[in-house]
């Protein structure tokens, strides 16, 4: 699964529907995936101290494999936003989940409900 970054800040914010859903799915082997832009707009919060970001750069090694943003990934988003009326972070986002072959976990469901073939997992 890969998430948005409104799940990862509800994560950090221990949000327990959300962290209880996601403890159950670890549990059940489930790999989570973030991608890099979504890391990027987790941490450019300005008034986070200099602990909060290295714990939240920490939290995010230690649970999420990291999907960088390459050709491949920046070509399909491309192709998205040319179609679809979106922002590019979240054009990045869906191609990221696509490319992986994965849901996107997401509270923002309006943004990517026009995507084709994006899978999305409502939290």
């Amino acid at each position: 699964m890969i998430f948005d970054t409104n799940i990862i800040i509800a994560l950090l914010a221990n949000e327990e529907s959300v962290v209880r859903t996601v403890s159950e799915w670890k549990m059940r082997g489930m790999l989570f995936f973030i991608p890099t832009v979504v890391e990027a707009e987790v941490l450019s919060f300005s008034k986070m101290t200099a602990a909060e970001r290295a714990g939240t750069e920490r939290f995010v090694e230690e649970h999420f494999i990291s999907v960088p943003c390459d050709r491949s990934i920046a070509r399909l988003a491309g192709r998205i936003r040319a179609n679809v009326r979106i922002h590019l972070p979240d054009a990045v986002i869906a191609a990221s989940a696509l490319t992986a072959h994965v849901p996107l976990v997401t509270r923002n469901t309006h943004d990517f409900k026009n995507v084709p073939g994006l899978s999305i997992a409502e939290l």
